[in-house]
């Protein structure tokens, strides 16, 4: 379950006053979720420095070089080799590692090896917006801190379209397959959108990297790493925007659910008419019922069915009459 960073340094405060706190940490979230914020608040902690603690002698920080985004094995090699000095102030040390997701894999196996045997007296954090990106074997050795932020978001032109064809549908009751249908080629079409889009911006991306390579004289295989890089960036990111797509219909029946037991606030409130009307016409059961379609879906997003299958038989669940 994602936390708010207040509430993470919460729990994390109260780990180290029991004596809890591990050696590793995987901060993730989106950008704006607040992990640099408290990345800084749990330096502070642990170092006992109230005032720019990631400046601190014992704070060990890595990040992407300017030029290629990369965290290559030479910099993670520096910062192993700073933990096994004596700490510089006799107390704890930090090894932070700002967007882990662009460690290569040099850099990844490198960190791995001291994960597995680390160094005493000393926490790692890696923050990341991406942390699927990241070998198993590594999160396997961190405890993930989920962060979601605390802002609402606006929808994006693809979501209120959907939201718009939700609104626009007849009662469900006398819904037939072109009503249903209706809903399933304008969800997919949005993904298709997505997709084409996602891939157009990660080509581009790709290429001003490649680029930046070649005048850096790198290797064809760490070019090839970082294709490899964006052709799984694509599939993450379009998985994202299918899942956000997805909560748009799911908090569409959520606020029919909380429109019939005095919900303090509805997630569309601009759309409270529609969702007032989808109420009236089910109970809370015949409700849930439909919703869960939609949580199944999810789950068959996860494995090995054909989308286009698994989306038409969810919404025939759950928009059919």
């Amino acid at each position: 379950m994602p936390f708010t960073a207040d509430e993470a340094f919460d729990l994390l405060a109260e780990a180290r006053n029991r004596g809890r706190f591990a050696q590793a940490y995987l901060i993730s979230g989106a950008k704006g979720s607040g992990k640099e914020r408290l990345l800084a608040r749990l330096a502070g902690l642990l170092l006992g420095e109230a005032r720019d603690p990631l400046k601190n002698a014992d704070a060990h920080v890595v990040e992407p070089q300017m030029k290629s985004r990369v965290i290559g094995v030479e910099a993670i090699r520096d910062l192993l080799g700073e933990l096994q000095l004596s700490s510089l102030l006799g107390g704890l040390k930090l090894a932070i590692i700002k967007d882990a997701d662009r460690m290569n894999t040099e850099a990844a196996n490198a960190l791995l090896r001291t994960l597995e045997e680390p160094p005493g007296k000393t926490h790692f954090f890696l923050l990341s917006t991406q942390p699927e990106q990241l070998l198993e074997t590594i999160l396997s050795r961190c405890i993930e801190v989920p962060l979601r932020s605390t802002e609402r978001v606006g929808l994006t032109p693809r979501q209120r379209s959907l939201l718009d064809v939700l609104s626009q549908l007849p009662t469900l009751r006398s819904t037939d397959l072109a009503g249903v249908f209706k809903v399933v080629r304008h969800f997919t079409a949005l993904l298709g959108e997505a997709k084409a889009e996602i891939q157009e911006g990660s080509e581009e991306t790709f290429k001003k990297e490649e680029s930046a390579f070649k005048q850096v004289g790198a290797t064809k295989s760490v070019i090839e790493e970082r294709e490899t890089f964006y052709k799984a960036l694509v599939e993450s990111r379009y998985r994202s925007e299918r899942d956000a797509l997805l909560a748009i219909i799911e908090q569409w029946f959520a606020d029919a659910l909380r429109q019939q037991h005095g919900g303090p606030e509805l997630d569309h409130p601009e759309k409270q008419e529609g969702t007032a009307a989808l109420a009236r016409q089910f109970t809370t059961g015949e409700l849930l019922r439909r919703s869960a379609a939609l949580t199944q879906l999810r789950d068959h997003f996860g494995r090995s069915i054909q989308e286009q299958l698994a989306i038409e038989c969810a919404f025939m669940k759950a928009f059919g009459a």
